[in-house]
C-alpha cells in the first residue's frame, strides 16, 4: 500500500552522490533542513514519461517555484549516482539537483518502493512529488495505485497550484537554430534580455535536418521562433514582437 506521510518527517537516509570525479555523501538534514524543497521522484532515469515530460517542465517551472518560496528542487530515483549525473547531463536541466537513491533506502522508508520485475527493472520507486518544510512532508502528490505508469497528479503545475493558484506561468518559447548561425545568435539574445527562457532545437544534433524544419515549421530558414504555439518567424520578427509586447 502506497504511503501518504502528510506531517512526518522525511526519513534519515545518506545518499553517495558525485560532484565531479569524487564521492561526497549528502544526508537529508543537508537537503532540507531550514529549507522548502520540492521533491518529484520517477520510476527512472531515460525512461520516455520522466525524460520528455515529468523532469523538464520542474526544470521550466523552476524559476517559479523559487518566486514563490521554494528553494531547491530535487529529483530523486532509484538509480546510482553515475546514472543521475548522465542523465542529468542529458536533459541540461540546470535547475534541477538530481538525488541518487542507489540502494533505494529512503524510497522504501517513504513506503513508495515497488516491484517492476516484469520491465527488468527490479525494484524502484513508485511517482509521487511532495513538498518539505524544514524536514516536514507538507503535501504529497501520489499517483493512483494502478498498473503500468500512470502520470496524472505529480506534474510541476499541480504541485505550483498547491503552492499558489495564482502563480503567472512562463510563456513556452521555442527556437529551431542551426551552429554558426548570427541571426539565431540575435534571437536568442533578444530572448534572454527580454527575460524568457527558451528551448532550443539546433539543427545537425540528434539527426535533426532542414527537412525536420520544413516539416515542422514550414519554412527554410533559421532561426524560427515559436511563442505559445504561435510561429512568430525569424529574428527581426521577433524583435517587432517583443517591442509591441512592452509597448
Amino acid at each position: 500500500m502506497l504511503s501518504n506521510r502528510e506531517g512526518q518527517r522525511v526519513p534519515e537516509v545518506t545518499f553517495r552522490t558525485r560532484v565531479g570525479n569524487e564521492w561526497r555523501d549528502v544526508t537529508t538534514t543537508d537537503l532540507f533542513q531550514g529549507k522548502t524543497v520540492v521533491v518529484f521522484a520517477l520510476p527512472g532515469a531515460f525512461t520516455p514519461t520522466c525524460s520528455s515530460t515529468h523532469l523538464p517542465r520542474y526544470n521550466e517551472l523552476a524559476p517559479v517555484f523559487k518566486s514563490n518560496g521554494v528553494d531547491d528542487i530535487l529529483c530523486l530515483s532509484v538509480n546510482d549516482a553515475f546514472v543521475m549525473d548522465a542523465w542529468a547531463g542529458d536533459q541540461a536541466a540546470e535547475n534541477i539537483r538530481f538525488i541518487p537513491d542507489g540502494n533505494a533506502e529512503f524510497t522504501e522508508k517513504m513506503g513508495m518502493l515497488v516491484g517492476k520485475k516484469e520491465l527488468g527493472f527490479g525494484s524502484r520507486s513508485w511517482r509521487y512529488s511532495m513538498l518539505v518544510k524544514d524536514g516536514v512532508i507538507d503535501k504529497m502528490f501520489i499517483e493512483p495505485d494502478q498498473p503500468g505508469d500512470p502520470f496524472e497528479v505529480s506534474d510541476a503545475d499541480t504541485m505550483l497550484g498547491y503552492i499558489n493558484g495564482e502563480a503567472a506561468l512562463p510563456k513556452r518559447v521555442t527556437v529551431f537554430s542551426k551552429p554558426g548561425c548570427p541571426h539565431c545568435a540575435r534571437a536568442k539574445n533578444a530572448l534572454r534580455e527580454a527575460g524568457y527562457s527558451f528551448e532550443e532545437i539546433e539543427l545537425g544534433s540528434r539527426g535533426l535536418s532542414y527537412s525536420t524544419l520544413a516539416a515542422v515549421t514550414g519554412a527554410g530558414t533559421t532561426p524560427q521562433v515559436y511563442i505559445e504555439g504561435e510561429r512568430i518567424g525569424g529574428a527581426d520578427e521577433l524583435e517587432q514582437w517583443l517591442a509591441a509586447a512592452v509597448s
